[in-house]
């Protein structure tokens, strides 16, 4: 049977809730219900229920329709809230794909940022070098798609800085990251040198702990969590989509908090 509907109809509703209940992964699935709108139930139109893979291909064309309007929606001079340290979340969250007794050792002395890509200057960065750029603080908050938040403290890098410093072509569409624990993910450019976002290697003040990404992560308030790469290793600049760990998986790429 076919089926053909309205988002604001309550056939279309229960559609929806049908097609949603067939996402296996409760956080994948709540982070559609929150975006669908965008997409509306519309383009379930033709689909049969019954049909696994046509729900999956409805569900993800509409995570795609929602990044383009994301992108298009996206100010890169519009600013997230901050906040006073008094309202900094204690102890902040712990949030990753695995449990926190499985947290990366990475040896900081050792450490070596990769650069790839469009990128006019390669060499790779010890932490020490970053440390010693111009450094900027922020407590904004932590949107996680499961639902939660969290206000932390960041401090680091401004991200657009340190494209300038290694030449980043400004025109590329997308910046990756590769991850000590195996995470990755890529996001625009963009956001990539929105003033807020920063390759954070402070918390609260001290170092940044193994729990949040030592030596560093990147920290931008404009995304959701999943977006935003801890123990980063290597980044590259591209024209090329690069998905993402969770993008992969059908979550939305733009992610946008």
């Amino acid at each position: 049977m076919k089926i053909k509907t309205h988002l604001t109809d309550p056939a279309g509703q229960a559609t929806l809730a049908d097609a949603l209940r067939r996402v296996p992964d409760p956080a994948r699935r709540g982070f559609l219900q929150r975006t669908v709108t965008l997409g509306g139930l519309a383009l379930l139109s033709g689909c049969s229920l019954s049909d696994d893979s046509a729900v999956e291909q409805a569900l993800n064309a509409m995570s795609r329709l929602n990044d383009r309007a994301q992108g298009l929606l996206f100010d890169p001079t519009r600013l997230a809230p901050t906040y006073p340290d008094s309202m900094i979340t204690r102890p902040f969250p712990f949030n990753a794909y695995y449990g926190e007794d499985e947290v990366r050792a990475v040896d900081g002395a050792a450490w070596r940022l990769e650069l790839s890509g469009l990128v006019a200057r390669r060499k790779p960065w010890t932490l020490a070098q970053l440390r010693a750029l111009r450094q900027e603080s922020q407590v904004t908050r932590h949107i996680c798609v499961e639902g939660w938040s969290a206000i932390g403290k960041w401090g680091g890098v401004p991200f657009a800085h340190f494209l300038d410093l290694i030449g980043a072509d400004r025109h590329a569409r997308y910046v990756g990251f590769r991850c000590a624990d195996d995470y990755f993910t890529s996001i625009d450019m963009a956001t990539a040198r929105h003033p807020q976002t920063i390759m954070a290697l402070t918390y609260d003040g001290q170092p940044l702990p193994p729990r949040y990404g030592f030596p560093m992560k990147l920290r931008m308030p404009t995304k959701l969590g999943y977006k935003n790469p801890k123990h980063i290793q290597a980044i590259f600049v591209t024209n090329t989509y690069p998905g993402g760990y969770w993008e992969n998986q059908g979550y939305n790429w733009f992610g946008g908090s």
